[in-house]
């Protein structure tokens, strides 16, 4: 009973163990990593890293330059752009994490659903065909158009937009799946729908989306700037990146800061995400493995 019990516990984790010898020999995934890690970090420990209020208006301060008492400089109201910046970083992350949680568990259920079920797919996937045809970015605008702004209201806008990629890909990896010699095996020995779809056609999915999620991660933290600097997006009491540059659009020849900040650490978030999901590609994908 030992001897059976030895192999399964050895299989249990070769996906993780690739996943950690590929992302040795990748820097940039590890930097990427270390990046958003720090960024994590920034949104969680926002209270303690921001100097003042970034809700606090000044007019006697208002357009200073980066110096020792404003780090970034401050804005048209006198706020202090610093603060500002890195409270946004909890809006961004908040944001493309949601997403990211949300559109691939609706997209994973509905994939696997259609992906198997024959007369369900032509139907469900047509919808999904028309929802791509929509560009994500206006999807989202015109889903915000019929709500009121706010995060909530932003998370599930992009969610919507980005569920039709999941679904495709998980459909994809289900049709490929259950023509498995194992689920044909499975069907042979009764064993229900529910049984085949969680015990044997899941587990093989786990991979691609954990890589898809990361790619989704960082077109919902670009949506919800580009949301936010048109004026769709959060409301624009809370501070978030693209609602500082918004802000800060009509005085960019004259205090280029107010864009520069915000904007740079949005570029490196996303660039850590897509670096990170790089590195998981590489080790989850098994061809690419082999070429390590």
């Amino acid at each position: 009973m030992t001897a059976l019990a030895l192999p399964a516990a050895r299989s249990a984790s070769p996906t993780w163990q690739r996943l950690k010898d590929a992302l040795r020999r990748h820097p940039t995934a590890i930097g990427g990593g270390g990046v958003l890690t720090i960024m994590i970090l920034i949104a969680v420990f926002a209270p303690w890293l921001g100097t003042v209020d970034p809700q606090a208006v000044a007019p006697l301060r208002r357009l200073k330059p980066p110096s020792q008492e404003f780090w970034f400089g401050s804005d048209m109201l006198g706020r202090d752009v610093y603060s500002r910046v890195i409270y946004g970083a909890r809006v961004s992350l908040s944001v493309g994490l949601a997403v990211a949680i949300f559109s691939t568990l609706v997209g994973l259920a509905i994939g696997l659903v259609t992906g198997y079920i024959r007369w369900l797919d032509a139907i469900v996937m047509r919808i999904m065909d028309g929802l791509m045809s929509i560009p994500s970015v206006l999807l989202a605008i015109a889903l915000m158009a019929l709500t009121t702004a706010s995060i909530q209201n932003v998370i599930v806008a992009i969610t919507l937009a980005e569920v039709p990629r999941v679904v495709r890909l998980v459909r994809s990896l289900v049709l490929t799946l259950r023509e498995q010699p194992y689920v044909e095996a499975a069907v042979a020995a009764g064993t229900t729908l529910p049984h085949i779809l969680t015990r044997h056609i899941l587990p093989n999915t786990v991979a691609p989306l954990l890589v898809q999620a990361t790619y989704v991660c960082a077109s919902a933290m670009i949506t919800e700037a580009i949301l936010s600097f048109i004026g769709a997006g959060t409301p624009p009491n809370i501070p978030s990146w693209g609602n500082i540059m918004a802000e800060a659009r009509s005085l960019f020849q004259i205090a280029g800061y107010l864009i520069l900040f915000p904007g740079i650490c949005l570029s490196l978030t996303v660039l850590a995400v897509n670096l990170l999901g790089d590195g998981m590609r590489d080790a989850l994908d098994p061809r690419l493995a082999r070429r390590i």
